[in-house]
């Protein structure tokens, strides 16, 4: 969706998730016609988190906060409930943040719209969203409206009372000691004041903050650095592989690694994992070429396929992983790397080189995350673990979600 435009809903149940790289709080606000709630039970968070025919869920930090409609239980006179988002951090705007807001059929989950507000900077709240009715039809329109002055200016705008902190009381100076009055003086020369600093230019972003696409073709990553697979503004939704790939080092003798992917639902709940031992998972859309035990030659040791487009919806992170079986430590091996290539041009799209070492017998390398606009990230992880077998990768890769 863009700024203004709307849909009819098809389904008399929906939710708005709100999403972004921090935690948001999110909100809805029941209207009347005149753009005001009715009364402070309409404002609907996280201290008040349901009301007739609203009710607002925490994502707990791992899955984003959402307010569904039921607009069969709206009372009367209520015409719009709007869907407002700040950042959690107090002060944070919403510059380079990037909100996205996911309608859903809230009884199926089907997708049915997304919207993320254009050129946001220093706001530090938005109506992102709003449920209304019209002529007799629910409907949604993408708003993208900000607020500087928090979601306490969006919710005074509407109406809610919001208490203000009272102000500290002025100090009283103490009384002065009684002198008598000193012989008139030259007056000083009056020094005019020094102008005021100019503020101080903004910081400049972490390394790896920021979100970056495939628009200028190959990205090389660093250790957290994330690349959103997006190309030309559409998703990437076709086949990818994976390429994992290491050398012996110092002439060492050769190492029988094994590559691996773990793939997981929204709860960080383990599906399935793909390792030389099964070649294939979640029916064929992701394979695996097979074990290699040395480690020896250019190019990819091991390539795991994926293909996006037929991934279930239900798997929304696949974390990639590499382990030394033998019990060889990673302080032992070269130039172990992964790299992310189209499968049908071969093209790299992505790559990862591992610059570091630990003496530890498993590394996360990287993972790819579904967003809820349905678009991939990947990032680069680059974490060691204790653990010769995808098996004991599990739970640290789930952590590393």
């Amino acid at each position: 969706m863009t700024p203004g435009s709307n849909i009819p809903l098809p389904t008399a149940r929906v939710t708005v998730d709100v999403t972004a790289p921090v935690r948001l709080d999110v909100s809805g606000l029941l209207l009347t016609a005149d753009g005001k709630v009715r009364s402070d039970d309409d404002f609907i968070f996280y201290n008040q988190p349901s009301g007739p025919g609203v009710t607002y869920r925490s994502g707990g930090g791992t899955s984003p906060d959402s307010i569904t409609v039921d607009t069969t239980a709206v009372p009367p006179g209520i015409e719009k409930i709007v869907v407002t988002a700040s950042p959690d951090a107090a002060g944070q705007t919403f510059r380079g943040i990037e909100p996205t807001a996911t309608l859903r059929g809230a009884d199926d989950q089907a997708v049915l719209a997304t919207f993320t507000p254009p050129q946001l900077g220093d706001e530090t709240a938005l109506v992102i969203m709003e449920i209304y009715l019209r002529s007799g039809q629910w409907k949604a329109r993408a708003v993208g409206q900000g607020y500087a002055n928090g979601l306490a200016g969006i919710a005074t705008d509407f109406g809610v009372t919001v208490e203000e902190p009272a102000p500290a009381a002025a100090p009283v100076a103490p009384p002065q000691p009684t002198t008598p009055p000193a012989p008139p003086v030259a007056a000083a020369p009056v020094t005019p004041a020094a102008p005021p600093a100019p503020p101080a230019p903004p910081a400049p972003p972490a390394p790896g903050a920021g979100k970056i696409n495939l628009d200028k073709g190959r990205v090389s990553l660093q250790k957290n650095q994330t690349v959103s697979l997006m190309k030309g503004g559409q998703p990437l939704l076709s086949q990818v592989k994976m390429g994992l790939g290491w050398e012996p080092a110092y002439r060492g003798k050769d190492i029988d690694l094994d590559a691996s992917v773990i793939a997981y639902g929204p709860q960080r709940n383990h599906i399935d994992s793909c390792y030389f031992g099964k070649l294939q998972i979640v029916n064929g859309a992701i394979r695996h070429s097979g074990d290699n035990l040395t480690g020896e030659g250019a190019g990819d040791d091991e390539v795991i396929t994926v293909d996006l487009g037929r991934l279930p919806m239900d798997v929304t992170g696949l974390v990639f992983t590499v382990n030394s079986f033998s019990g060889q430590k990673f302080t032992e091996v070269a130039k172990a790397y992964c790299r992310l290539m189209d499968a049908m041009t071969g093209e790299e799209l992505v790559r990862f080189d591992l610059t570091a070492a630990e003496p530890q017998t498993g590394v996360i390398m990287a993972k790819l995350i579904r967003q809820f606009s349905g678009e991939w990230e990947m990032t680069a992880v680059g974490d060691f673990v204790k653990s010769r077998t995808v098996r004991g990768m599990v739970k640290p890769a789930a952590q590393a979600l």
